[in-house]
């Protein structure tokens, strides 16, 4: 088995994203937060923006639930930008490692199509990227098997006769590992950049 691409996932392997850098500020009690972010602003709504619904609607029909709590709603997306702390310095330095080896690079990621333009214009290493798949654009989601599919499909545009079996896949949540070796793509589950490295280096890929 040869790797011909490398397919990164973005938050947590190249952004630092967490909802905590902005409530930190607006909830600074930690379990108050906690609480917030667990049964107010959840991940699981923020997943429904992230498979493409929009955000403005997500906002109202959550304020209309939680009319208390609307000011730490509306911030939600409000200030979404100060949920992005910036990029995660070690795997940035892996992705330019392989550009600079000239490994085809692509990414799979779920985010938000309102919120990733601001990515897109403010990190420039992004451009290393022959194509993105983003959830939000696509209206799929990770770690449903149809946008994997399409994520293939984009990448044939590029390398025609690529094999499943031909792409490593970085990401650090263990549900995408597991539908991605499900499909037969080789998918390294990032902990820590060492650990990445090291597994592409098993794969003869760095």
């Amino acid at each position: 088995m040869t790797i011909r691409a490398v397919v990164f996932d973005f938050g947590g392997v190249l952004f630092d994203w967490s909802p905590h850098h902005l409530y930190r500020q607006l909830i600074p009690d930690a379990e108050r937060r906690q609480w917030f972010l667990d049964n107010v602003c959840t991940q699981a709504w923020n997943t429904l923006q992230d498979a493409g619904r929009p955000l403005a609607e997500a906002t109202r029909s959550l304020v209309a639930e939680f009319p208390q709590h609307a000011q730490l709603i509306e911030a939600y997306y409000g200030r979404w930008p100060e949920m992005l702390k910036g990029p995660l310095e070690e795997g940035v330095a892996l992705l330019e490692e392989l550009h600079q080896a000239q490994v085809p690079l692509f990414g799979l990621t779920n985010w938000s199509q309102e919120t990733f333009p601001y990515a897109w214009e403010h990190y420039p290493f992004l451009r290393r990227f022959r194509d993105i798949v983003v959830s939000g654009q696509e209206r799929q989601i990770k770690p449903d098997a149809e946008i994997f599919h399409t994520a293939l499909a984009r990448i044939r545009v590029h390398l025609p006769d690529i094999a499943p079996d031909e792409l490593a896949f970085i990401d650090d949540h263990q549900p995408n590992i597991v539908a991605a070796t499900a499909l037969g793509w080789e998918a390294i589950h990032h902990v820590e950049v060492g650990g990445t490295r090291r597994r592409l280096g098993e794969l003869g890929v760095v």
